[in-house]
């Protein structure tokens, strides 16, 4: 015999004594550690089962919790034990019940054998370890740690904050320097027996104790102090996630794990039959591997957390929805916002659609309703023109808008009454297009049949909420492309911003424009303005307007516009 099995096992005993059995039945004596949490009815009926397997013992229990003493304590009856009953083995290998063996036995055996002085522990100092996710890395070897992190949160973050205020530093014992790792090792009988039999043991167990989540350093900085050789790595294959929790293999996982080379994997879910069924198999069925790489798969999962974590261009997901600014693009494709240009030109819409060949809607988020294109009451993904549903959610409707229409520009019209629009949302999303004649507004108020003082009141308010859309616009944060002219600069030549908007939404080669959209008649817009001014109103946003129509210089140089890049 040349490799010990130690085995901590807390649940699925079924598969727990399969893969006993398996360890066995090749040449390979097993100790089992039972939580002591587990029923004693339970505990019997699996010691029973495994009666008939000579090499099996059974250790010390201890009650094991996560990141808690249990687990060191419980590996170290568990390698007592193994010392103790089987003097000739030269390895001794810690699994869980979880772990299963992929390649045949003698490999592993052949392999040890062949370094018969190598130590597999991953090892390594705090400052070198950049994988400590959502905890703590050297504070966990200098503060006290008396209560459960997964039981007791509350007291647990509290009694940290109490020790950082206070400044409280453990001082780590003489000789050692902590060392951090994956808790699954495979230690030589020379270097295992010198930890468990150390004078000052006492010292590091007393030490250790305390610290937050010792099984994954108590081995690892001690068998710095007796080992000759250390390889800082495991034979173990075991994957974690972002949040740091382990991934789970099932059935479909089966290539996957082959293409590793590791001689054990963990976790396995207890009902992959066809994982089970494939690796503990006999020696002549089995496919021979190479060197344990597990590397070789890394590209794999770093693919699988990059899609929970970013997922499909412009598509919310559960897995990071609550959490802003881990979009994976705000929205999947390009698309036009246009504001102030419905009012000023007649016949805006079918004008652009017929330039472009984009799809061009209406007032998106107007409080009557969504204007789709031809003011269809369902668009594609189902999105209704109802403003109660799209209200719920702006952002949602936007994003689902811009995802169910793929392959075809979206443009469409926003002003200061749509105010349930997501105006900062597209301001940050650098696939919108946003051009804005300010002071727009105040064109249908000059046509209306209004009372004087209701116009002046509602002129007052729709200047205000254009007034904060421009801000979001102009933000720093903004990242969309954004061109705002006032009504006054875009009249006096709008021929040029019209082809430049062409130029950017239509196809690569455009045309020079041989139709332009109608501009309403604006006779009298000047003296209208001025009546607001003379009531006690000041609209600005509209720039230096005219009052007589005949003040318009039509060949006057155009200005440019504020553009955001």
């Amino acid at each position: 015999m040349s490799v010990g099995i130690l085995m901590l096992v807390h649940t699925a005993f079924d598969r727990a004594e399969q893969v006993a059995r398996h360890w066995t039945k090749y040449g390979c004596p097993v100790v089992i550690h039972v939580d002591a949490s587990v029923k004693p009815k339970v505990y019997k009926k699996f010691l029973k089962a495994l009666d008939d397997v000579p090499d099996v013992r059974f250790s010390k229990r201890h009650k094991c919790e996560w990141g808690d003493w249990g687990l060191v304590a419980a590996s170290q009856s568990a390698g007592e034990t193994m010392l103790a009953e089987f003097p000739e083995v030269r390895h001794i290998y810690l699994s869980s019940g979880s772990c299963l063996p992929l390649r045949p036995v003698q490999e592993l055996k052949d392999y040890l054998e062949a370094r018969p002085r190598t130590d597999f522990i991953e090892s390594a100092t705090t400052a070198d370890v950049p994988w400590t996710v959502g905890g703590l890395d050297a504070e966990r070897f200098t503060l006290h740690f008396p209560f459960s992190w997964k039981k007791h949160r509350f007291l647990f973050d509290k009694w940290v904050d109490i020790q950082r205020f206070l400044r409280v530093k453990r001082k780590v014992p003489n000789g050692i320097v902590p060392h951090m790792g994956s808790q699954w090792w495979c230690l030589t009988r020379q270097t295992l027996s010198a930890i468990l039999q150390d004078p000052d043991r006492d010292t590091f167990d007393r030490y250790f104790k305390r610290v937050w989540i010792p099984d994954e350093s108590y081995f690892q900085t001690l068998s710095r102090l007796y080992s000759s050789n250390i390889e800082s790595r495991s034979l173990t294959l075991s994957k974690f996630d972002f949040q740091g929790k382990p991934h789970i293999f099932y059935d479909d996982h089966l290539q996957l794990l082959r293409r590793s080379d590791c001689f054990v994997a963990r976790k396995i879910w207890p009902r992959a039959h066809k994982l089970y069924n494939g690796f503990l198999r006999s020696p002549e069925g089995a496919i021979k591997m190479s060197e344990p790489n597990p590397a070789k798969i890394d590209r794999i999962f770093a693919k699988a957390v990059e899609r929970r974590t970013k997922g499909r261009t412009g598509l919310y997901m559960q897995s990071r929805y609550p959490n802003e600014g881990w979009e994976n693009g705000m929205t999947f494709g390009r698309y036009s916002i246009f504001q102030g240009f419905a009012q000023l030109f007649e016949d805006f819409e079918p004008w652009l659609a017929r330039a472009t060949g984009a799809r061009v809607h209406g007032h998106l988020f107007a409080p009557e309703r969504a204007e789709f294109e031809g003011r269809q009451k369902v668009i594609n993904g189902a999105l209704s023109d109802a403003p109660r549903n799209r209200d719920y959610n702006s952002i949602a409707f936007l994003t689902n808008l811009i995802w169910n229409t793929r392959g075809e520009r979206q443009c469409f019209q926003v002003g200061p009454r749509d105010e349930g629009a997501p105006v900062w949302f597209f301001a940050k999303d650098p696939n919108a297009q946003v051009s804005v004649i300010s002071g727009a507004w105040a064109i249908p108020l000059f046509k209306s049949n209004l009372n004087f003082a209701d116009i002046r009141k509602e002129a007052a308010r729709l200047q205000k909420l254009e007034n904060d859309q421009l801000f979001a616009l102009r933000s720093p944060y903004a990242k969309a492309r954004v061109r705002i002219w006032t009504l006054a600069e875009f009249i006096e030549a709008p021929m040029e911003p019209l082809q430049t908007i062409i130029d950017e939404i239509g196809p690569e080669k455009a045309r020079r424009l041989s139709e332009v959209p109608k501009m309403t008649d604006l006779t009298g817009f000047g003296q209208f303005l001025q009546n607001l001014k003379n009531q006690g109103m000041h609209p600005y946003l509209m720039g230096d307007f005219p009052v007589s129509p005949g003040e318009v210089d039509q060949k006057k140089p155009p200005r440019k516009p504020y553009l955001v890049q």
